[in-house]
């Protein structure tokens, strides 16, 4: 532990999406409690960055674009652009870089990069080799751990303490004002008390479950007398439409809130319907019940929701674990009848009891 004494500027490495980004908050509040006062700034991809203000143990979001995060190659070769990234990542001057991977993701290439930045500290975890790259080179847990027991077993490893109980617990900051904002919002949509949120999207096509049958979903719901309400980003617009068009006394809010609004209306409802995505893990880390349309393209031991009340759902396919991002069989493991997920929901409603009071 002596060479990570006295840490003033504290680098975390994760270019990912928003789920990776709100599992690594159980690790960041580590950090902070080793050092309190030091500056830690998370590295991150446009999309994950959005996640940042949820977390309160980061003081500073550096926002780049990954090569080694390029799965598509659709980024040009541009080696003058790596050399400025080097370049301004010797300027921040860092003390140490903890470089955050998932069970299939290489630490060398940003560890190569900080290497380059004169960065004297660096921390991942890898089966391969990699020589002089890393400072410290942890051996990591099986590839079917938990991320979030992955991101700490990182810290555990090199001696910084992890905590005890609740410290894999995720956590989200929710101010009064933006709780606020979003009980404002229901109000105005005619929303009052507890709701159903559904979230439709999710990073790939995938992990999707079909449309058709979120709106077949939604209009069960609403003639049990459980309101809808449909969240999600920009790109979920168009999916919320669709479902206020099909079902009457559905409200969407996609695209009309951040992910700080997200939590919020998180915290409001009484379940959450969702895909393997960005949603769940905020539902999660608000406590919120939630049925997951869980795809076939991860296992769900390495990314399930586990503080709050969850059923995942999934047809088993002989394809399961693919990481694709498309799907070549029709989503065959998604192929969940409407009328299962609807009893899934009314099964946990009943057993999680949730109370939420009217915004």
């Amino acid at each position: 532990m002596e060479a990570f004494e006295n840490l003033t500027r504290i680098l975390v490495v994760r270019p990912d999406n928003i789920g990776d980004v709100i599992m690594l908050s159980p690790a960041l509040r580590a950090l902070r409690r080793t050092y309190p006062r030091a500056r830690i700034t998370l590295m991150a991809s446009r999309a994950g960055a959005a996640a940042a203000g949820l977390l309160a143990e980061v003081d500073e979001v550096f926002v780049h674009r990954a090569l080694w995060q390029d799965a598509r190659q659709e980024m040009p070769l541009n080696p003058a652009r790596e050399q400025e990234f080097i370049d301004e990542l010797r300027r921040r001057d860092f003390d140490a870089a903890f470089l955050f991977t998932s069970f299939s993701q290489s630490p060398f290439p940003p560890a190569y990069v900080c290497y380059l930045a004169g960065i004297p500290l660096r921390i991942a975890q890898s089966r391969e080799f990699g020589g002089g790259l890393l400072t410290h080179w942890v051996r990591p847990l099986p590839d079917s751990t938990h991320q979030v027991d992955r991101n700490l077993h990182l810290l555990k490893e090199v001696g910084i303490p992890v905590g005890g109980s609740g410290a894999a617990a995720l956590r989200v900051l929710v101010s009064q004002d933006v709780q606020a904002g979003v009980d404002n919002l229901l109000r105005e949509r005619g929303v009052r008390g507890g709701f159903v949120a559904i979230a439709p999207g999710a990073t790939c096509s995938a992990r999707r479950y079909p449309l058709a049958r979120y709106i077949d979903v939604a209009a069960r719901l609403q003639e049990t007398g459980h309101r809808v309400v449909v969240v999600g980003g920009s790109g979920d617009q168009a999916a919320g439409d669709a479902l206020v068009a099909a079902v009457p006394g559905v409200v969407s809010l996609c695209g009309r809130t951040t992910l700080a609004d997200l939590a919020a209306l998180l915290r409001r409802a009484r379940l959450l319907i969702a895909n393997d995505s960005g949603p769940m893990h905020i539902g999660d880390a608000v406590a919120c019940p939630m049925v997951i349309l869980y795809s076939g393209t991860e296992l769900e031991e390495q990314w399930r929701p586990r503080g709050a009340p969850a059923r995942l759902l999934r047809r088993p396919t002989a394809c399961s674990p693919c990481y694709r991002f498309e799907c070549p069989y029709d989503r065959e493991c998604l192929a969940i009848a409407p009328a299962d997920v609807v009893g899934e929901v009314m099964g946990l409603l009943g057993e999680s009891l949730r109370e939420v009071a009217d915004g």
